[in-house]
């Protein structure tokens, strides 16, 4: 990616959709100029923290003592999570931490940071693997969204604040991810892992067969480990030309942000100790996407997500083990067979890895 398009995001246009995301972000080089066309968007108008539960090649306690943050210490038995995890999130860690270190809340399932001016997550990290999405012990209709009492009352996203937004409540870390365990599935319902997502056309359609495309990634790869939140990017006002950072705030009083955008940073490993990661950087609009749209068109560079967002994602990670996941595997969702899954979950009262419209 060329120096000139890593500045263009800083000065990036939130509204300009799909296309104008692809040709912005694009890993191809700027002095190409590709065609852009246009997409209709919508208008984007308990202080204990859990401790992790598998051995982790650089353990949660050990990252946050280097930031002079503490981790209460609850056990296990305390928190009436299975100890017996299939995944471990905080083996992220051995890459180096995102940063910043605020709310952090380490579950079963993920670990997250929490935005409070916000009320998003600045981050959530996930793994999975091919063990863990073959199991089946959690079931999403015994799950319920839950306000996070982590975090302090005042600064919480509020279930009330998406009442009639006309937004979901768009999962980071999907459900569908976490079957596993009844508890890991409950994990990602904390509306910490939650952000404002345009439904129809994005969180219940290309977003959830991004999400798919994630999962899918296990069949080659045997640990797959994923980052995902929410950015907020500037647009140009035509008016005086000039570059403004603007989003909808949901809930009365407002309290709850609409990203702009959303970003997953991927890390494909091949399953050895030291060995090759393949990394692949994604934003996409939040907005509607036509399933048309190859997901190449939203690859960007690593640095360019953390450049928008504030947050580092491999500076551990040393250049000779890295690959690019799109030239290491193909990059494509596959909209036919995800579809067709989700009518049969359908039937038998379940949606398979997406929210219910939440209207309430």
């Amino acid at each position: 990616m060329s120096k000139a398009t890593i500045a263009v995001i800083a000065a990036f246009s939130a509204g300009a959709g799909a296309a104008a995301t692809a040709a912005m972000y694009s890993l191809r080089s700027s002095d190409k100029k590709p065609e852009i066309k246009t997409v209709q968007t919508s208008t984007l108008s308990t202080t204990a923290i859990q401790p992790p539960f598998a051995p982790a090649p650089v353990p949660v306690s050990q990252v946050l003592s280097q930031t002079s943050i503490g981790v209460p210490t609850t056990t296990p038995a305390s928190t009436g999570l299975a100890t017996n995890a299939p995944v471990n999130p905080a083996g992220l860690f051995e890459y180096g931490f995102p940063g910043p270190v605020a709310d952090i809340a380490s579950r079963s399932a993920l670990i997250s940071s929490y935005d409070r001016q916000k009320k998003n997550p600045h981050w959530v990290a996930e793994h999975i693997t091919p063990a863990s999405l073959a199991a089946r012990d959690g079931d999403r209709k015994n799950s319920a969204f839950l306000e996070d009492p982590a975090v302090p009352e005042k600064y919480r996203a509020k279930l009330k604040d998406y009442f009639r937004s006309g937004y979901d409540r768009g999962h980071q870390v999907p459900a569908a991810d976490c079957k596993w365990s009844q508890g890991a599935m409950n994990d990602t319902f904390y509306l910490t892992n939650m952000c404002p997502q345009v439904g129809e056309g994005f969180n219940r359609d290309y977003w959830a067969h991004f999400e798919d495309f994630c999962r899918r990634l296990t069949v080659k790869y045997p640990s797959v480990r994923i980052v995902t939140g929410p950015l907020y990017l500037p647009r140009r006002d035509p008016a005086d030309n000039k570059w403004y950072v603007k989003y909808e705030v949901i809930g009365n009083p407002p309290n709850v942000a609409v990203p702009t955008h959303f970003y997953k940073v991927i890390f494909a490993e091949d399953g050895t100790v030291g060995g090759n990661v393949a990394i692949g950087a994604f934003v996409l609009p939040n907005a509607p996407i036509p399933n048309e749209k190859p997901l190449a068109d939203f690859e960007v560079a690593v640095e360019a997500v953390e450049r928008a967002s504030g947050l580092e994602f491999a500076s551990k990670l040393p250049v000779q083990r890295r690959r690019r996941l799109c030239a290491d595997t193909s990059c494509s969702i596959v909209v036919k067979e995800y579809a067709d899954r989700q009518k049969a979950f359908a039937k038998g009262g379940q949606q398979q890895g997406r929210l219910t419209p939440p209207r309430n």
